[in-house]
């Protein structure tokens, strides 16, 4: 596995998320526009709430999408021993790559689990070694490598 395909693979799916944010950012700065022209009273404040209300949510939204994106750009493509931020991990056969919570990703045919080292396996994973093991959710799980 390749971890810079992958880390690309993640800066794309963050970018496209980042885009989507800001378009509908732009479409409410449109709406909040033309809400601004309108002269209905109480309904119209209302309105004018709302979307300011959607807009806060969205700006919070964009600043996690945004932090996610510093996370994973400043990831090497440095092979460690020891599972930590960036780590590439074989785990009973699946591959896990810990940068942030993206999720389910298919690189180059194979699926790649992207977690965040605060996620409950993230939390099993960090420190360990090749050969190590950890138990979640009543199964055993063995640690085949990491890149």
């Amino acid at each position: 596995m390749d971890k810079e395909k992958i880390k690309q693979a993640c800066l794309n799916i963050v970018d496209k998320k980042l885009e989507n944010i800001q378009k509908t950012l732009d479409n409410y700065k449109i709406d909040l526009l033309s809400e601004a022209k309108s002269s209905a009273g109480d309904k119209h404040e209302t309105g004018r709430a709302m979307l300011q209300l959607e807009m806060e949510k969205l700006g919070q939204q964009y600043q996690t999408v945004l932090t996610q994106k510093n996370t994973i750009a400043k990831i090497n493509n440095l092979t460690t021993k020891v599972v930590g931020v960036g780590s590439l991990v074989s785990v009973n056969g699946n591959c896990y790559f810990l940068a942030s919570s993206i999720g389910r990703l298919m690189v180059d045919g194979v699926v790649v689990m992207v977690l965040s080292i605060n996620s409950p396996i993230g939390k099993q994973l960090l420190g360990k070694k090749g050969g190590d093991h950890f138990w979640f959710n009543e199964r055993e799980f063995v640690v085949d490598q990491v890149f």
